[in-house]
């Protein structure tokens, strides 16, 4: 099946979204490298991140990559309990480019084919699986070949993306059923089965719900977001003053 972005048919109100977490439709103005790239030829891909994010730590870059990353994939799940819709195309259609925000050089996501998909109940679970698989652990694992950033680092990044999301869908009563459901998935050690040994995200959780944990040390490593250029501490930092 051939890609094009005449295929999103998204909403005024899903586009708003989407673009508010710096995820963009069609191709980008200064393309960096694909997802598919990325995980074909990581070293190449990070030695681009760390021209755009202005450091010479790759492990440092690694991170600031997946925090990035990180947005999309949390963004994937919010649009499931949303609208019960992901996107889905190859990888070759998710694309970076590098891109001017607040002053600083960053690296966005561009979805320059493909299209957004209904997800019916029953394909909630295989769906959740998939997004967790393909936006975290594979590209985890490709990076992981060329810096020392742990695994647990990357799936970190996508997390404190969750905590807001579930943070505000709990609170909304139209959207509390759906998102309990996801949030029950994630927790679930199933659904993580070939990913880890257990839920990284019940393990992350604590027993907490998600709005306990705003703003909190909930992290157990670093993100570097200290580390680069431009950029502050994150609010969920285990080194945290």
């Amino acid at each position: 099946m051939r890609y094009n972005s005449l295929m999103m048919n998204l909403t005024p109100d899903m586009k708003r979204q989407l673009n508010s977490y710096s995820i963009y439709t069609g191709a980008p103005a200064h393309p960096l490298f694909t997802l598919e790239s990325l995980k074909k030829e990581p070293a190449a891909a990070l030695d681009l991140v760390q021209a755009v994010s202005r450091t010479e730590n790759r492990t440092i870059a690694a991170s600031f990559f997946t925090r990035r990353l990180g947005m999309f994939t949390a963004m994937q799940l919010y649009m499931l309990i949303v609208y019960e819709e992901v996107w889905e195309g190859p990888d070759e259609a998710f694309r970076f480019g590098a891109v001017e925000e607040y002053g600083n050089l960053t690296v966005s996501q561009f979805l320059a084919g493909g299209a957004f998909r209904p997800v019916d109940e029953a394909e909630r679970p295989e769906a959740v699986r998939q997004i967790l698989s393909r936006f975290v652990k594979d590209v985890a694992d490709a990076l992981r070949t060329v810096s020392s950033a742990s695994s647990l680092t990357h799936w970190e990044n996508m997390f404190g993306f969750l905590l807001y999301h579930f943070h505000v869908l709990l609170s909304d009563p139209y959207q509390r059923e759906e998102t309990q459901a996801v949030l029950d998935l994630l927790k679930d050690d199933r659904t993580w089965d070939g990913l880890a040994k257990e839920s990284l995200f019940a393990r992350y959780l604590r027993g907490q719900q998600p709005s306990a944990l705003l703003n909190t040390t909930v992290r157990t490593t670093c993100c570097h977001s200290k580390d680069v250029p431009g950029l502050m501490q994150c609010g969920y930092c285990p080194l945290k003053k």
